[in-house]
């Protein structure tokens, strides 16, 4: 790549969906707002509605009176923003063979991905009401029994079962491969459902794994609890006026909020 060559609507396409393909709790929020944000510092306003109320109707006999609906306004802020700069010198790119800015782009992606993801992690466990138990994960059925206490959780608020998500560590996701109940995802003949860290499903929930679940916990819930939105807002090449090099960075800003925290849980315990 030369800086004459380098389109920057393309390239920020092309992190962002190397974004979009790693995340693991970025992957488990919704994104509905995530077209209204341009830069760090914005701001979105989320109006939330108070539920109508559903009563009997008898013929002829019902007078119906309609409910007015409130809202409840939230805010999304864009407060999280993340940079990347690079060089790559003119005799290295020359004497490398393929395209080394594409790689090292993709390896911002990865970084990127991995602080998002720790902050995502944060605003669930904040938002979230801890179930806490007294047992060690030791064995599958620990975890199994982690699960179901945090199914239960979702099943008294309502919430909806399609698209419950569980995020556990590398080591609980070993404990439930021990399982005949675990339905494991790479069982399937298929690579898609490995992408954003989906490793299978149990319990109702679809099991997701990242290094950045906190080891004595489960994260569990619903992407209507957590909303998410990120841009990469400016990505610009150019070159060094000290060095005969080609060198790109770029601005990465996101922010997120636990919109229904009702719809979000984590089962905290130790790890045998």
């Amino acid at each position: 790549m030369a800086v004459t060559s380098f389109i920057p609507e393309i390239w920020s396409a092309r992190l962002l969906t190397t974004l979009s393909k790693s995340l693991v709790f970025g992957s488990v929020a919704n994104r509905d707002y995530e077209g209204l944000i341009s830069q760090a510092g914005d701001t979105v306003q989320i109006n939330n509605i108070t539920d109508p109320t559903v009563a009997a109707y008898t013929k002829n006999t019902t007078v119906i009176s309609p409910d007015e609906l409130t809202t409840v306004d939230q805010t999304l802020l864009i407060d999280q923003a993340q940079y990347f700069a690079f060089y790559v010198d003119d005799v290295d790119a020359r004497q490398a063979a393929g395209d080394l800015i594409g790689v090292a782009t993709e390896r911002a992606a990865y970084k990127l991905r991995d602080v998002a993801d720790q902050f995502l992690q944060g605003v669930i466990r904040a938002g979230a009401g801890d179930v806490t138990l007294s047992a060690t994960l030791a064995a599958a059925d620990d975890v199994w029994g982690a699960l179901l206490d945090l199914k239960v959780v979702l099943d008294t608020e309502n919430v909806p079962t399609e698209g419950r998500y569980a995020v556990v560590t590398p080591a609980i996701h070993a404990l439930l491969m021990d399982s005949a109940r675990f339905l494991d995802a790479s069982a399937s003949g298929s690579t898609e459902p490995l992408r954003n860290g989906r490793v299978g499903s149990a319990a109702g929930f679809d099991i997701r794994v990242s290094n950045n679940a906190e080891a004595d916990s489960i994260t569990a819930g619903h992407p209507i609890g957590l909303t998410y939105a990120e841009q990469i807002v400016k990505m610009e090449a150019y070159r060094p006026e000290s060095a005969f090099s080609d060198a790109v960075k770029g601005l990465h800003v996101y922010g997120a909020r636990a919109v229904r925290p009702e719809a979000l849980a984590v089962v905290t315990t130790a790890v045998a």
